[in-house]
């Protein structure tokens, strides 16, 4: 077996880019900043695929089944004989695939952002902070030790916080980085609280030990974590959907997925970011990480499913309304990580079972390219048009070229239109979906190269990737799956979205009166749909009208009157006491003499003539 240790290199070297721009950045590269981060990332971009070729056609492959590689792996924290906290590199199918999404979208959206962040005051700064992100999420995706894979899930939402809120003098990007990082900070809870439920019963953090254990039903850790139960669902239920909990959180399912739209604040390169290959797929890359157990957990699964499927629906139903280009892309994104997170939901562990498994990572792996297509093409847009309002983007073909090929052949790509990757990856997980029920101012021109390069190649991505024989490499059970087309099952499919376009496309071509009567026709449904189902006003009504008067207030009371109050009693008795001494410790050496004979003559009297 070959030597992986190099793999160590691409998340180091974005961390080492955000250590030197983050200290030095403004004062000695404030205009090389984007070229060094860049330089950085294309290195670390280039030993992913040297890797994934070393894996995949080297030696990854032992009798047909792609192996789990633990690359390095060193004990942090130990506590006890058992468990510890260990820091390491994993190196299978996934992980490996996830190197090439990352770097590869990370490394477009440092190319365009030399052109559309060109100018920004702290444009060292946003690459440092894409550094941090890009370093957090590559920390996540290598995690041998699920407490390792938390802290790198920390940092995500700290690198999310920092990017989201980059433009601080805006009152509305701070309010939407506070509230991401503290909507998935509560969903954050549940994955702690799972960790903890998973690595009591199972007797270790180490993923694969984990996986181990509590996959044998006749392991002593997996009959106590079946046997043991609270409001009659086993402790694995409640230890895989609190980790599901944290999962729903950062891939911004429902019904935590009220900071998704807000986080379009940031950049827009930013939001093609954690849109397309970082954040918002984390949870789907946890749960396919510990798939193996969540296969053992039927409840587990069904609420992955549910979750799922409602999600994409919500979404795609509120993307309809938004007049706000990115937001209908965030939304856009919480429908297709809705379908990710159902195709493992109906998915099984191993052999032509897990088709689902290997559909949901293929359009992890589909999506990433033509959803940060689309979001880069809407980030050449706004630098066109100085708005994020579609009614400002008509009539920008001439002008744009290359931008409106691209933004086709991307919305063509996630619509499923053959023969765009989208839909390759979306088919599979219709084939597993079907196979399990039946079984069970224009001033800026087109933009700088660097803006139109990212395009181009993300364009080839979203044409080309779908053509991958993916389940040859990616399966739940590492063994290659035998997978196909069936042109008969996706007429139904393909010909509803080419409906759904052709519609569209009668509605806003040229400027008609059809909308406004879908509108009026809609009514009410419409209206809430706009308001995103009013969820977040549900959210604000407990917060402000429950949590913040009968929880908050009283709390806030105890600690201003009982905690502090009983401190400051602790500080004033000690003032007073100190005050009422302090004459003591005048200075003066005849007061000092006057009680040093004074005592003298005390002692004197007390032994000679009361203790005799």
């Amino acid at each position: 077996m070959s030597n992986y240790l190099y793999i160590l290199w691409i998340p180091l070297l974005p961390l080492a880019t955000f250590v030197v721009l983050g200290l030095f950045g403004r004062k000695y590269f404030a205009k090389s900043a984007g070229i060094i981060s860049t330089a950085s990332l294309l290195t670390s971009t280039i030993l992913s695929f040297v890797a994934a070729k070393q894996y995949f056609f080297v030696d990854g492959k032992v009798n047909g089944i792609y192996q789990k590689i633990i690359a390095l792996k060193y004990t942090w924290l130990q506590f006890s004989p058992n468990v510890s906290i260990d820091m390491g590199v994993i190196v299978d199918p996934i992980s490996v695939m996830m190197l090439i999404v990352v770097t590869s979208v990370s490394l477009m959206v440092h190319v365009f952002s030399l052109g559309y962040m060109k100018g920004e005051e702290r444009f060292a700064t946003y690459y440092a902070f894409l550094s941090l992100f890009t370093f957090s999420m590559l920390g996540l995706i290598l995690s041998v030790n699920i407490f390792q894979v938390y802290m790198f899930w920390e940092l995500v939402g700290v690198s999310s916080f920092l990017l989201i809120g980059y433009y601080f003098n805006k009152p509305s990007a701070v309010a939407a980085s506070k509230k991401a990082f503290i909507v998935t900070r509560f969903a954050d809870l549940g994955f702690l609280i799972g960790i903890m439920i998973m690595g009591f019963y199972g007797g270790t953090l180490d993923i694969g030990l984990l996986i181990e254990k509590l996959t044998s039903a006749q392991s002593p850790e997996f009959l106590s974590i079946t046997s043991a139960s609270f409001l009659g669902a086993s402790m694995l239920t409640w230890g895989l959907t609190l980790i599901f909990m944290g999962g729903a959180g950062k891939s911004a399912m429902f019904p935590l997925h009220i900071w998704l739209p807000d986080a379009m604040e940031g950049p827009t390169p930013v939001s093609a970011l954690i849109h397309a290959a970082t954040m918002v797929v984390a949870g789907v890359y946890l749960v396919a990480r510990l798939f193996p157990i969540f296969s053992m957990d039927e409840a587990a699964l069904t609420i992955v499913t549910y979750v799922g499927a409602f999600s994409a629906l919500l979404a795609a139903i509120i993307a309809c309304t938004q007049t706000d280009i990115k937001r209908v892309l965030a939304y856009s994104t919480m429908s297709q990580i809705g379908y990710m997170m159902f195709a493992l939901g109906i998915s099984k562990n191993g052999g032509e079972a897990g088709l689902g498994y290997m559909a949901s990572m293929f359009h992890l792996f589909t999506h990433a390219f033509f959803k940060s297509l689309l979001f880069l093409g809407a980030g050449a847009v706004i630098h066109m048009v100085h708005s994020n309002e579609m009614k400002d983007m008509g009539g920008l073909r001439k002008l744009m070229p290359i931008t409106h090929v691209a933004f086709l052949i991307a919305c063509l790509a996630i619509a499923g239109i053959p023969p765009f990757a989208g839909f390759f990856s979306k088919e599979e997980i219709l084939t597993a979906a079907f196979d399990h029920a039946h079984n069970d101012a224009l001033d800026h021109g087109e933009g700088t190269w660097t803006m139109k390069l990212p395009l181009i190649i993300l364009a080839a991505c979203a044409v080309g990737v779908g053509f991958i024989p993916f389940s040859q490499f990616i399966t739940s059970d590492g063994a290659a799956l035998e997978t196909h087309i069936d042109m008969i099952f996706s007429i139904a499919p393909v010909s509803l979205s080419i409906i759904a376009i052709l519609l569209s496309a009668s509605f806003y071509k040229n400027q008609n009166t059809k909308s406004d009567k879908a509108v009026a026709l809609f009514g009410g449904f419409y209206r809430a749909a706009y308001k995103k189902f009013y969820v977040d006003e549900l959210y604000l009504f407990i917060t402000k009208k429950i949590v913040f008067p009968l929880i908050g207030q009283p709390i806030a009371w105890a600690d201003r009157n009982i905690v502090d109050g009983f401190v400051m009693l602790i500080a004033n008795t000690t003032a007073k006491i100190s005050t009422a001494i302090k004459g003591l410790q005048s200075g003066k050496v005849q007061n000092y003499a006057l009680y040093f004979f004074g005592g003298v003559i005390a002692l004197s009297v007390l032994f000679i003539y009361i203790w005799k």
